[in-house]
């Protein structure tokens, strides 16, 4: 059981860091695989804190993911009203 919290933590820092990388590319658009990559990060960086009763991180990545789905819920809210736009038009 160590071993696999010791894991998810790992992955969730290299998600994490994966994700800050991704935002300086400037030549493409990595930003819905950033978000999802922070959400699961932080989430798995969470799971390590909690075990390790880490609690300063723990609640560091707790708001960290709940800042990713913030970020998810408003880029889908903004897509639908895009395609709301869109249908209306063209006349649907």
């Amino acid at each position: 059981m160590k071993l696999l919290i010791d894991i998810s933590g790992w992955a969730g820092s290299f998600l994490v860091v994966l994700s800050y990388a991704l935002t300086l590319v400037k030549n493409k658009d990595f930003s819905t695989y950033c978000i999802l990559m922070n959400l699961v990060g932080g989430m798995l960086i969470a799971i390590n804190c909690f075990y390790y009763k880490a609690i300063p991180s723990l609640v560091t990545n707790i708001i960290w993911s709940i800042i990713a789905l913030l970020s998810i819920y408003r880029a889908k809210k903004q897509w639908y009203q895009e395609r709301k736009r869109r249908r209306k038009a063209q006349g649907y």
